[in-house]
């Protein structure tokens, strides 16, 4: 019982040490984690940032340089998406990023990242808060 609450103290505190290494890194390269499970690096800095919450909750704040498309207009708004690069979708949770990334993947959009909360990515590319 011993043995597993100290590596249990020792987990919490490597992740903790990790959490703060990457939010205190000012570089625009992130790695996120694609719905599959994959990593890959995303230059969050150039890619076309859609924040999928409401108006009412983009309004309160979102990462700088996003573009508020609600998650219920995307597949009425496919045409802004196209030719664009990397796209980074975020929200509240992650749940509605989620399925953006499925619609425009269903509409042959390719290059979409799921980049969970919108706090995530303001924590690489900064707030408009």
């Amino acid at each position: 019982m011993k043995k597993i609450r100290i590596t249990l103290a020792a987990g919490l505190l490597l992740s903790f040490q990790l959490f703060t290494i990457t939010s205190c890194s000012s570089q625009s390269t992130n790695t996120a984690i694609s719905d599959s499970g994959t990593t890959a690096a995303v230059d969050y800095k150039t890619a076309f940032l859609v924040d999928v919450r409401t108006p009412e909750e983009f309004a309160e704040g979102s990462a700088k340089g996003a573009v508020n498309i609600p998650v219920d207009e995307i597949e009425s708004r496919i045409k802004e998406f196209e030719g664009k690069g990397n796209i980074v979708v975020f929200c509240r949770s992650g749940s509605r990023s989620s399925r953006a990334k499925s619609t425009l993947e269903s509409h042959g959009i390719k290059s979409v990242t799921n980049g969970g909360t919108w706090q995530d990515v303001a924590a690489v590319v900064g707030s408009t808060q």
